[in-house]
């Protein structure tokens, strides 16, 4: 699959090798929304070229999918810094795959889930995402 590195000149591998260490590091430095793109440009990148024949999950799925990379995240990273922006439609895909984002995010840093800090982001969610109060907890 990689034979046309054989044909390379020393010069020329050092070269193909910063040329994907730049993409990997571009990709690996996504932050905030620019994390949820998709990536033709880092796949373009590779010598065998072809159309991207991927599946794409119905919404229920693919939004089902995104909680659980963001769950994944808490887990991963749980001191990374967090943000309360919004999506900005002014974020564009470019053509090459890589997202242009004209305004940063303020975040803001992690904090410990206690009980004080469940109830304030509870407070900042939307009520129609909010789950309805069991049942003894009505009653109170």
């Amino acid at each position: 699959m990689d034979e046309d590195l054989d044909a390379f000149t020393r010069d020329a591998l050092v070269a193909e090798v910063r040329k994907l260490r730049a993409a990997i590091r571009q990709h690996r430095d996504s932050s905030g929304h620019d994390l949820c793109w998709h990536h033709p440009g880092l796949w373009a990148l590779l010598p065998d070229k072809r159309d991207p024949s991927f599946i794409v999950p119905d919404w229920p799925q693919f939004m089902r999918g995104c909680v659980r990379y963001r769950q994944s995240l808490d887990a991963q990273a749980p001191g990374a810094p967090r943000t309360q922006a919004e999506f900005d439609d002014r974020s564009q895909p470019s053509s090459a795959g890589r997202v242009i984002t004209r305004r940063r995010a303020r975040t803001r840093p992690s904090k410990p889930a206690g009980a004080a800090s469940r109830r304030a982001r509870r407070s900042r969610t939307p009520a129609s995402c909010r789950r309805a109060p069991a049942a003894s907890a009505r009653r109170r």
